[in-house]
């Protein structure tokens, strides 16, 4: 403000005195002027710089109080819980302390529960191994049982998948074929063309012979009644029989090895509402099972185990 009180005034007297100045210091008193001018800008430009600063520092103290008080709230909040967990702790170091008075007193730890305790430890040590060893036998027999399923596909695949099917279920292998491959309508004679794939099957059993056969007739619940057959539980024995015999007497299989069963129409594979659910129910299974004895040898635990 005093730079520009001095412009104004050294204006004045140029204004007053033109004619008595001579050029060159009028020309000295415009650059004057133009330096003050200039000074002026930039002290008005300092000033906007100056008052921006403020600002900003303004804004961050605000910023640091509030994270601050944060802060003091958050410590504040974590020595309450300390304080919490070291209430926590007495409670339960007292507790503790009562406990090993107890135990002391009443004398339970002792040589005989020190005993008592090393042999419980040996029999969990045990039942460990005997677990470990009962898993690395039941994965054999899986693999055993995956490799004979694709044995038998491989064998059976010129067949129609939907007279011939084999999985792997509930740890043993089903061979499924269905009626119309085995039999003619209600009748428990097997077919000629049947002789292909039971042959086949056969094969692969007689090299598996550490491994039992279970062979199971099943129907759809159409009620069954004739001269040969009485009903649908008569119908499907007859027709595991038949299946057995011809593994027995034509294809050489063990019969020690080999059982027939019924299940009649109460084992169904899919729906009896339709046609085709009927047809799928229709069916013979072969089922290829461990050797019972040797089965429960393996689910058997070791003495003293």
């Amino acid at each position: 403000m005093r730079y520009l009180k001095l412009a104004i005034l050294l204006v004045g007297l140029i204004s007053l005195n033109t004619s008595c100045v001579s050029k060159k210091k009028l020309n000295e008193a415009n650059a004057a002027l133009e330096a003050t001018k200039n000074l002026l800008s930039d002290c008005e430009q300092r000033t906007k710089s100056l008052t921006a600063q403020v600002d900003d520092l303004t804004s961050q103290l605000e910023m640091s109080n509030k994270n601050l008080k944060k802060a003091n709230d958050d410590l504040a909040a974590a020595n309450m819980k300390l304080k919490s967990a070291e209430d926590q702790l007495l409670v339960l170091r007292n507790s503790q302390n009562s406990l090993l008075d107890q135990l002391n007193s009443a004398s339970v730890i002792n040589k005989a529960g020190a005993e008592s305790i090393k042999k419980s430890l040996d029999a969990i040590s045990q039942q460990s191994s005997y677990i470990k060893e009962l898993t690395q036998k039941m994965q054999y027999k899986d693999s055993v049982n995956l490799a004979l399923a694709m044995n038998l596909k491989k064998s059976l695949k010129d067949f129609n998948d939907k007279d011939v099917s084999i999985e792997v279920k509930k740890g043993v292998v089903y061979i499924s074929l269905s009626d119309n491959m085995l039999f003619k309508t209600a009748s428990a004679n097997i077919n000629a063309s049947a002789s292909n794939v039971l042959g086949k099957i056969a094969s692969i059993l007689n090299d598996q012979k550490d491994l039992d056969i279970l062979v199971e007739g099943h129907t759809d619940n159409v009620p069954m009644t004739g001269e040969c057959v009485t009903d649908n539980w008569d119908l499907s024995s007859r027709r595991a029989l038949a299946v057995v015999k011809t593994l027995q007497n034509k294809y050489k299989v063990d019969p020690a090895r080999l059982t027939a069963g019924a299940r009649g129409e109460y084992s169904p594979k899919s729906t009896n509402k339709t046609a085709a659910g009927r047809a799928s129910n229709r069916r013979t299974e072969i089922i290829v099972l461990p050797k019972l004895d040797q089965f429960f040898k393996l689910m058997e635990a070791p003495a003293g185990k």
